[in-house]
């Protein structure tokens, strides 16, 4: 799976800068096309799995919630 490792050395590269520059794109929602904003999504979703303290000012846009399956 070398595309998830190469994924994963983004994310530990990425600096708070990087993370409030993807933050603010997001947030606009001013793609040409969904997939732009979804890939954008998908990559503040890993730093928000790998790197939690840096995306805790932009978990709103994550839309994540506890879930209780009980």
């Amino acid at each position: 799976m070398p595309a998830l490792h190469l994924e994963r050395e983004k994310v530990s590269s990425l600096t708070e800068n990087d993370v409030a520059e993807l933050a603010a794109r997001l947030d606009q929602d001013d793609y040409s096309n969904a997939f732009e904003g979804l890939k954008d999504w998908h990559l503040l979703r890993a730093i928000a799995f790998e790197r939690p303290e840096m995306v805790e000012s932009y978990l709103y846009l994550l839309d994540m919630e506890a879930y209780d399956e009980a």
